[in-house]
C-alpha cells in the first residue's frame, strides 16, 4: 500500500533543493555576474520554498513516516519528474523556449544526459549557463542521495531509497552499515573528483569560469558545455587529455574510489573486475576507431587520430557526450561502433549511463555457460563475478534488464519514426536518450531542436527511464503496484 503522507513528506525536500539552488543562482546573478537573471532565478525558487515549507509544515505535527519499498520507487521517479519541470522554469524565464523545450532540457540536465535543443551558447548570461552546468553535477550522483545524505531520521528507510535510485544489479553493496553514512561518502567522493578535476582544468589551460563549469559535467559524465563547440572551443589536447581522465574517474564506481582512497592502494582499480574489463574495453575500442580513421583517410596524423578517437570513445562509453571534432561526419561504422560503446556504459555505481560494464560481463558469462552446458550436459556450472558465484535472483535481473533496454530501444524508435524522423536519426536519439549519453547523428548532429513536441516528451520520458534503470519507473505502470 502507498503511504501517501510519507511520499508528499519526501517530496518537499527535493522541491526545497530546487528552490535553495535557483536561489542561490539569484544571487550569483546578482553579486558575482551582474547579468540581469536574477528575477529569473528568484521568483521560482521563492514560489518553491514556500510549496517545501508548506509541506513539511503538514507533516509537523505527527511521526516521521516509515517508508516502504513502494513509497521508495514512487518517490525516485516522482522526485525526477518534478525536479524536471521545476528545473525548466529558468530555462524558459531566460531563453524564451516553449514549456516542452524547457523541461526537456532540465530533464537532460539532471539526468546527466546532455541532449540539448539550445544553440547559441556562447552568448548566453553566464549565470545560467553556470545554472545549467550545476544542474548536470547536481543529477549527477542523484538527487535521492542527496536526500538520503541530509536527513539521517531517513535511516529506517533510507536503504530502499538507495536501492530505487542507485545503478547496477548489486545493490546491497553498502559502504558503511548506517546508510545515511554510506551516502555521505559517496559524496565525499564527488566533491573530491570535482575539485580536482576543476584544478586541473585550470592548469591545463581554461579559465576559472570554464574550469569550474566544464568540472560539474565531467565528474557528473553530463556533457554540457558552455560553448556551442564543446571541447572543441578551447583547441587543446591537453584539456581532451585532462577530460579523458576524469570522464573515466567518473564512469567507475564511487564506492571502489571510496576503497582505494582508504586502503591507499591503486591497485584495487586493477584488482575489481568491472573496473579491469571497462579499462580494457576503452583501450581496445579506442584504437579500433583510430585505426579506421586512419584507414578512411579522415586522419592523416597518426596521434591526432588517436587523441580524437579515444577522447570521444570515453566521451560516448561513459555517457558524458563532449565533442572536440566533427565526429558526426566520421564514417558510418565509427558512429554506430560509439553508439554501441554508449549502450555498453561504465561501472555500476558510478555516474555513468548505459548497461553497466557489470551486466555486460554477466551476460556473457551466462552465453558461455550455456555453450558449456550444451557440450557437457550432465556438468554442473555456475556464473562468477570476482571470485564468487551470483545469486540467481541477479542473473535473472540481468537478462530481464537486457531484454528490456533492446524493446524499450525498439519502441521508443518505432514512435519516434512516426513523428517525422527517419530511421537513423531516431535511433540514435533513442540510444542517446536512454543511455543518458547526450549527441545523436542524422539530423540531430548538432541540437535536438528538429525534433517535434510529441518527440521532444517522449525522449524526455525515455531519459527518466534509462537513469532510474527501467525497473523503477516500469514497476509505477503494474495494476498490482497499487493495490493493498
Amino acid at each position: 500500500m502507498i503511504n501517501s503522507r510519507a511520499t508528499l513528506f519526501l517530496l518537499a525536500f527535493p522541491i526545497g533543493l530546487m528552490g535553495t539552488v535557483q536561489g542561490l543562482f539569484a544571487l550569483l546573478s546578482l553579486v558575482v555576474f551582474h547579468d540581469h537573471q536574477e528575477v529569473a532565478f528568484f521568483e521560482p525558487a521563492s514560489a518553491m520554498l514556500v510549496v517545501a515549507m508548506l509541506l513539511l509544515m503538514s507533516s509537523r505535527n505527527t511521526k516521521t513516516p516509515k517508508v516502504g519499498f513502494r513509497d521508495a520507487l514512487l518517490f525516485a521517479t516522482l522526485t525526477w519528474v518534478i525536479c524536471g519541470v521545476l528545473g525548466g522554469v529558468p530555462i524558459i524565464l531566460t531563453t524564451g523556449v516553449s514549456f516542452t523545450d524547457g523541461v526537456f532540457e532540465s530533464i537532460s540536465a539532471l539526468t546527466t544526459t546532455g541532449a540539448t535543443i539550445l544553440s547559441g551558447l556562447d552568448d548566453m548570461p553566464k549565470s545560467f549557463l553556470m545554472y545549467r552546468q550545476f544542474l548536470q553535477w547536481l543529477g549527477g550522483l542523484g538527487v535521492v542521495i542527496f536526500v538520503v545524505a541530509v536527513l539521517p531520521m531517513l535511516n529506517v528507510g533510507g536503504m530502499k531509497l538507495l536501492k530505487a535510485e542507485t545503478p547496477g544489479p548489486f545493490k546491497d553493496d553498502k559502504l558503511s552499515p548506517r546508510i545515511a553514512n554510506t551516502a555521505h561518502y559517496l559524496w565525499l567522493v564527488y566533491l573530491s573528483l570535482t575539485l580536482l578535476c576543476m584544478v586541473c582544468y585550470y592548469l591545463a589551460g581554461m579559465n576559472v569560469y570554464d574550469a569550474v563549469a566544464h568540472s560539474f559535467t565531467t565528474v557528473s559524465t553530463g556533457g554540457f558545455s558552455t560553448h556551442d563547440a564543446s571541447m572543441g572551443y578551447f583547441n587543446s589536447h591537453l584539456i581532451l587529455a585532462v577530460a579523458n581522465l576524469f570522464m573515466l574517474l567518473g564512469a567507475i564506481s564511487f564506492a571502489v574510489h571510496f576503497r582505494v582512497g582508504s586502503a591507499r592502494n591503486p591497485l584495487l582499480y586493477w584488482e575489481n573486475e568491472e573496473t579491469r574489463t571497462f579499462v580494457i574495453l576503452v583501450m581496445i575500442l579506442s584504437l579500433v576507431i583510430a585505426m579506421s580513421l586512419l584507414e578512411t583517410g579522415h586522419y592523416q596524423n597518426p596521434l591526432l587520430a588517436l587523441s580524437d578517437a579515444t577522447f570521444h570513445l570515453i566521451s560516448f562509453m561513459t555517457s558524458t557526450g563532449f565533442a572536440a571534432a566533427s565526429f558526426t561526419e566520421w564514417p558510418m561504422a565509427v558512429a554506430m561502433l560509439l553508439i554501441i560503446a554508449g549502450y555498453l556504459g561504465g561501472c555500476a555505481g558510478s555516474t555513468a549511463g548505459g548497461n553497466k560494464i557489470v551486466r555486460n560481463i554477466l551476460s556473457l558469462k551466462l552465453i558461455m555457460l550455456e555453450m558449456r552446458r550444451l557440450i557437457h550436459p550432465n556438468g554442473v556450472f555456475m556464473v562468477k563475478y570476482q571470485g564468487k558465484s551470483v545469486e540467481p535472483t541477479i542473473l535473472s535481473a540481468t537478462v530481464a534488464f537486457m531484454a528490456l533496454v533492446a524493446l524499450s530501444s525498439l519502441v521508443f524508435t518505432m514512435a519516434l519514426m512516426m513523428t517525422g524522423l527517419d530511421v537513423w536519426s531516431a535511433f540514435t536519439a533513442v540510444a542517446a536518450c536512454l543511455n543518458v549519453l547526450g549527441p545523436a547523428f542524422g539530423k540531430l548532429g548538432s541540437n535536438f531542436q528538429p525534433v517535434s513536441d510529441v518527440g521532444i516528451w517522449l525522449l524526455s520520458a525515455a531519459m527518466i527511464l534509462g537513469r532510474l534503470e527501467y525497473f523503477t519507473v516500469l514497476a509505477l505502470l503494474m495494476p498490482a503496484f497499487w493495490r493493498r
